[in-house]
């Protein structure tokens, strides 16, 4: 059966050699054999071991634990962020490089490997054109939105249009958490609030603006793919309805969260069990966070909730083939 990893993170070299070129912040260092990036020059920075660069150990470790040919969809993860809180005219070449160089990935392994895009959002008309760029030319199979821009937060009213050319492409936007909204505040006790709860408030602080903004009203058609499950929100979907006080919206907020796909990377069967309940078993689609979760543990976690065959290849495969561009098996 064909395994579709659509949460798996790989970085260019060659973006971080760039970002190491950069004056100020955000900016690169290399570290041994592999970087550190620094989102400003305070507290707020991130190690990237080699393994973060080797593509075909992640194949290896992504198909060993799957016991099958597993092809990968290749988000930025928390690098998401960066190329926002540039000047534009150092952003969009970061960004369109680093494009270019998934879309190079895609040629080489066609149909095990698929780039989504970096579109730095601090120009709306720059954007437009990265992302046309990016998936038209490139054929990148999905955009990645963070949290944060340099002037506030992605639900900002001069981003309509962008917003409507992701729809009208029909790629999906995949919200990964950053470390931008919320690393610093969450920083006490080794960043331990920060990566088990803050990441995750930063996705659903980004899907709730979406709703509450009436970007998804207005773009009934815009995929949102939200990472780990989806993150805080459907566990609270009910207190979203009884307190929200939002003009404009023509549905309850959980009607708009349902039409999120969100992924496996919770690692807990019970989170599954809730995410396929809550969403449905056409919303919810296999991922690893590699390297930040092994594939053995991921696949583990699928196999072993109350599932049914029919719903774990759905999950596997043909949810991501119907969310995401992807040519059939």
């Amino acid at each position: 059966m064909r395994v579709i990893d659509t949460h798996f993170h790989w970085f260019p070299r060659t973006f971080m050699e760039r970002l190491s070129e950069v004056n100020g912040y955000p900016r690169s260092v290399r570290v041994d054999d592999g970087w550190r990036y620094y989102y400003n020059a305070g507290r707020l920075s991130e190690n990237l071991p080699p393994v973060w660069f080797d593509l075909p150990r992640g194949f290896a470790s992504s198909e060993d634990a799957a016991g099958a040919d597993v092809t990968v969809i290749c988000t930025t993860g928390v690098l998401s962020g960066l190329c926002d809180q540039l000047p534009i005219d150092q952003a969009a070449p970061l960004a369109r490089a680093y494009n270019e160089r998934l879309a190079e990935l895609n040629a080489r392994y066609p149909g095990r490997f698929y780039g989504t895009a970096v579109i730095p959002l601090n120009d709306t008309g720059q954007a437009l054109a990265l992302l046309d760029e990016a998936i038209k030319e490139f054929g990148l199979v999905g955009v990645n939105l963070a949290a944060l821009t340099s002037d506030g937060f992605t639900d900002n009213p001069r981003l309509e249009d962008f917003y409507s050319r992701v729809e009208e492409l029909g790629v999906p936007l995949i919200i990964h958490p950053t470390d931008t909204a919320f690393g610093e505040t969450l920083s006490d006790y080794d960043r331990a609030l920060q990566l088990t709860i803050g990441r995750l408030l930063d996705t659903s602080v980004t899907v709730l603006r979406l709703i509450f903004s009436g970007i998804l009203e207005r773009h009934p058609r815009l995929k949102v793919v939200q990472t780990h499950g989806g993150g805080l929100l459907p566990y609270q979907a009910g207190r979203f309805d009884k307190n929200t006080r939002v003009g404009g919206l023509s549905v309850r907020p959980s009607e708009y969260l349902k039409r999120m796909y969100v992924d496996t990377v919770c690692p807990a069967e019970l989170t599954v069990e809730t995410a396929v309940k809550f969403y449905g078993d056409r919303h919810v689609m296999y991922g690893t966070d590699y390297p930040c979760w092994q594939p053995s543990a991921a696949i583990k976690v699928v196999q072993n909730a109350g599932l049914s065959a029919r719903q774990r290849e759905l999950i596997l495969h043909e949810n991501a083939e119907s969310v995401f561009p992807l040519p059939s098996a």
